[in-house]
């Protein structure tokens, strides 16, 4: 009878002296816990991240000023929209002192939509040059014809500051690089 393999390997290690080592098995109740490489990959992504989120922290603010600035724009390019569309005068409302006196006022009727200010100070400039600082509630009148209530709303917020013209006779909302 020829021996298999199996059998003819068994024998060779025997008579080479190389001994074999039984490994008990590992039930997967007794692998508990996380390997050293497993808790530094951990480590080092977090570490990755870290690096990449701590510098953007501080321009958040200036993050949510400039989402501010686009949100009024666009606010106020819908009122002048709403207005030629539909044939009647139409409200852009700011409303500046989140306080119990600004919730109580009313926007205009005919008001499209509400812009809520945060921590950013208001200021009108008026089409006769005429300077107003918006303590609670400024209205931006749109007319079916194009014209507006029209004006500067200059927007500012720590260092920050920014001017959007509002074209009293064209109705156009601009975002102004100079201040006037």
């Amino acid at each position: 009878m020829v021996p298999t393999a199996s059998a003819v390997a068994k024998m060779w290690m025997q008579t080479s002296g190389y001994k074999t080592r039984v490994y008990p098995r590992i039930s997967p109740d007794s692998t508990r816990g996380f390997t050293l490489l497993e808790i530094l990959l951990v480590l080092t992504i977090i570490g990755m991240a870290s690096v990449l989120i701590i510098p953007n922290l501080s321009t958040l603010e200036s993050r949510s000023f400039s989402t501010q600035v686009r949100e009024l724009t666009a606010l106020l390019n819908h009122g002048r929209r709403m207005a030629v569309v539909s044939g009647q005068p139409a409200a852009t409302t700011l409303v500046t002192g989140i306080d119990q006196q600004a919730k109580e006022l009313k926007p205009p009727r005919n008001s499209v939509g509400t812009w809520e200010s945060q921590n950013t100070t208001v200021e009108f400039i008026d089409s006769t040059g005429t300077e107003t600082l918006v303590e609670t509630l400024l209205a931006v009148t749109f007319f079916p014809e194009g014209g507006s209530t029209g004006g500067i709303i200059r927007l500012s917020q720590d260092e920050q500051e920014i001017n959007i013209s509002v074209d009293p006779f064209s109705g156009r909302v601009a975002i102004l690089e100079d201040a006037p």
